[in-house]
């Protein structure tokens, strides 16, 4: 299965607790922090929440 690099672009201060929840799921506290994650159903519409905190690459 394919993979992606979710890297945090964007502070989560004043953000929705919802999407502060989903950025602490997809493993990125700090803003520079990646993740490589197998891509999958779930993980894409988590990353659909947040894309406007974050950059994604695919691997």
């Amino acid at each position: 299965m394919a993979k992606v690099r979710i890297t945090k672009t964007v502070s989560t201060i004043e953000k929705d607790e919802r999407q502060k929840r989903t950025m602490r799921a997809l493993g990125l506290n700090k803003i520079g922090d990646s993740n490589e994650i197998e891509k999958n159903p779930a993980v894409e519409g988590m990353i659909r929440k947040v894309l406007h905190l974050v950059k994604v690459e695919n691997i």
